[in-house]
């Protein structure tokens, strides 16, 4: 499938990417920077799943950006929508496909560090599987990787450092931390919470670490970034809403989006 998407979206483009990104809930308007943007709807992609998360417009966008040849997942795939592991990856495999080198990866995550705060901006430098899923299960795609991919630098230190170095540079303050992914749909008790916490996990969501895993397995360098927008259960008295990840994403995309640019300029 990955192959057929790759020549189809090929087709409809004038360049091969170098850079690709992956935008969670409420952060997709990122794309506004990129330039002369050619925009391919999931819908019309051979083999293409559709998204069904509000906030994921479910499309890639390819063009320029900050001087490198990007295409933009404007949306992603989520287990918990009833896709299978294949489906979950297939737009990191596509992009591989079309030639990327770097995979920059963002998501909405709840916050367990008790020193965190919604709307603070989370590198991630190691994270946990609890989802009991990987998306290499079954016949390894020998095409794109090894059987037993190494997960030791999954996110790769150099890149991580010079995120850091870039929101230092501007001002902004950036957490660094693990990220731990659970099934989803439904937010964690504060019990999963609490367990999460003892095992070392910083923050918690419900995407990727598939992602993530593929990425690796194809050779691909990757860094993560996540936006903290709300804290986990349990960490306030307060319940969770899909609502609130959305406004406070959009509340943090300013400044997201300039890390992101910043970053990527100096790639």
């Amino acid at each position: 499938m990955y192959k057929n998407a790759a020549e189809f979206v090929q087709r409809k483009v004038k360049i091969q990417p170098e850079v690709g990104l992956i935008l969670g809930s409420g952060l997709g308007d990122v794309v506004e920077a990129i330039e002369d943007p050619i925009f391919i709807d999931y819908k019309d992609i051979p083999g293409f799943p559709k998204t069904t998360v509000p906030g994921h417009k479910g499309r890639f966008v390819v063009g320029r950006c900050q001087g490198k040849k990007v295409i933009a997942a404007q949306g992603r795939f989520h287990y918990y929508e009833g896709y299978d592991m294949e489906q979950v990856v297939l737009p990191v495999r596509t992009m591989k496909v079309m030639g990327i080198q770097i995979l920059i990866v963002t998501n909405s995550a709840g916050g367990i560090n008790p020193e965190f705060s919604p709307g603070d901006l989370m590198v991630i430098k190691d994270h946990i599987n609890v989802s009991g899923v990987n998306p290499l299960r079954g016949r390894n795609r020998d095409d794109l990787g090894p059987r037993f991919p190494d997960m030791t630098y999954a996110y790769d230190p150099s890149l991580r450092r010079l995120v850091m170095d870039t929101a230092k540079e501007m001002g902004l303050k950036v957490r660094e931390g693990v990220y731990a992914m659970m099934p989803g749909p439904s937010y964690e008790t504060p019990a999963e919470i609490h367990m999460l916490r003892v095992l070392g996990a910083d923050a918690v969501g419900m995407s990727t670490v598939p992602e993530v895993i593929a990425a690796v397995h194809a050779g691909l360098k990757v860094v993560g970034i996540s936006c903290i927008t709300n804290m986990a259960a349990g960490i306030l008295d307060k319940p969770l809403t899909h609502e609130e990840v959305m406004e406070t994403a959009e509340r943090a995309a300013k400044d997201f989006a300039r890390l992101l640019l910043g970053f990527i300029t100096k790639i």
